[in-house]
């Protein structure tokens, strides 16, 4: 008997994910109110991490939390409302990136640590584990990756289950695109680099 596997979209009628990110880039001096950590203790958490460096933090309506990622950097993360998140990037005391998980989950390749933010706040992140440019390739998790290349910075993957259906498409269209498929992590990145994770 074969068990067919489906991927956890939170709610979404759509099976599309994309990712909603921004790469921010802050210059001498430049303060944003909304970037002050919090600490752990002041809000809700429960984790998740492994040895490839995985993580995941679950936060209430309008806490902040923070948590380690694979290469040291942190991530400060921000519930704005149901299935909407944000998550700042820190490294060496400076915002480098923000991910935006707002009723679909987002992704990120931060120069070979790939990022993966759920709608349910969770974040995830790992290094290696990489595929290029188009091409057919097998996930973590049991997944298949169809990838295209639809232009300049646009690149598309199917991700495919154990009897080849499509169950969901990333597009990374000018900015990188993020899926959480049942505790696998795949990221599709504008360069048509792939990676996954469990």
């Amino acid at each position: 008997m074969t068990t067919r596997r489906t991927v956890r979209f939170a709610g979404l009628a759509a099976l599309t994910a994309a990712a909603a990110f921004s790469l921010t880039a802050f210059q001498g001096g430049s303060t944003d109110a909304s970037a002050s950590p919090a600490s752990k203790d002041a809000v809700s958490i429960s984790h998740s991490t492994d040895a490839g460096g995985a993580g995941g933090a679950k936060i209430r309506a309008g806490s902040k939390a923070t948590e380690t990622l694979a290469d040291g950097s942190t991530a400060r993360i921000s519930k704005l409302g149901d299935l909407h998140f944000t998550a700042e990037i820190v490294s060496d005391g400076s915002v480098v990136a923000t991910l935006e998980a707002d009723q679909r989950d987002a992704g990120l390749d931060a120069n070979g640590m790939y990022v993966v933010l759920g709608v349910d706040g969770e974040i995830h992140s790992w290094m290696g584990g990489e595929h290029y440019g188009p091409g057919t390739y097998e996930l973590e998790g049991g997944w298949t990756a169809e990838v295209t290349k639809l232009g300049e910075q646009h690149y598309r993957a199917d991700i495919l289950d154990g009897e080849g259906a499509v169950v969901a498409t990333l597009d990374a269209d000018k900015q990188d695109a993020g899926l959480d498929a049942n505790d696998s992590y795949i990221v599709l990145s504008t360069r048509g680099v792939i990676s996954s994770h469990v």
